[in-house]
C-alpha cells in the first residue's frame, strides 16, 4: 500500500506559477508510476503527468512545455511545476499511484488539492 499527500493548491492569477507537492509513504522506486491527475467540474478524472521507476516521463498534450514532473528520491516526493497556468488549468489535482502487490496490481490516490485560476 501506499498513502499520498498532495500540497500546494492554491488560488493563482492566470499567467501565474504553482508547485504541487506528493508526499509518498514508501519509497517511489517501488512505485510503478506515479503522477498527477486533475478533475475539472463536471468532466472526467484525466492524466496531467506521470512518471515511471524508471524515470520516463508522460505528459498530457494540454500541458507540454508548460507543466513539469520532477522527484526528490530521498525525501519520496513528486512535485508538478505548472507555469503559465490558465482558466482552464482550474481543477482538482490528485497524486495517484501504481502499485504492484503480492496479489495484484492496485490504484491509490490522494485527496486532492484545489488548483483556481482567475482569469
Amino acid at each position: 500500500q501506499v498513502q499520498l499527500v498532495e500540497s500546494g493548491g492554491g488560488l493563482v492569477q492566470a499567467g501565474g506559477s504553482l508547485r504541487l507537492s506528493c508526499a509518498a509513504s514508501r519509497s517511489i522506486f517501488s512505485i510503478n508510476t506515479i503522477g498527477w491527475y486533475r478533475q475539472a467540474p463536471g468532466k472526467q478524472r484525466e492524466l496531467v503527468a506521470s512518471i515511471t521507476s524508471g524515470g520516463t516521463r508522460n505528459y498530457a498534450d494540454s500541458v507540454k512545455g508548460q507543466f513539469t514532473i520532477s522527484r526528490e528520491n530521498a525525501k519520496n516526493m513528486v512535485y508538478l511545476q505548472m507555469n503559465s497556468l490558465k482558466y482552464k488549468d482550474t481543477a482538482v489535482y490528485y497524486c495517484g499511484a501504481d502499485l504492484t502487490e503480492w496479489d495484484g496490481e492496485y490504484d491509490y490516490w490522494g485527496k486532492g488539492t484545489q488548483v483556481t485560476v482567475s482569469s
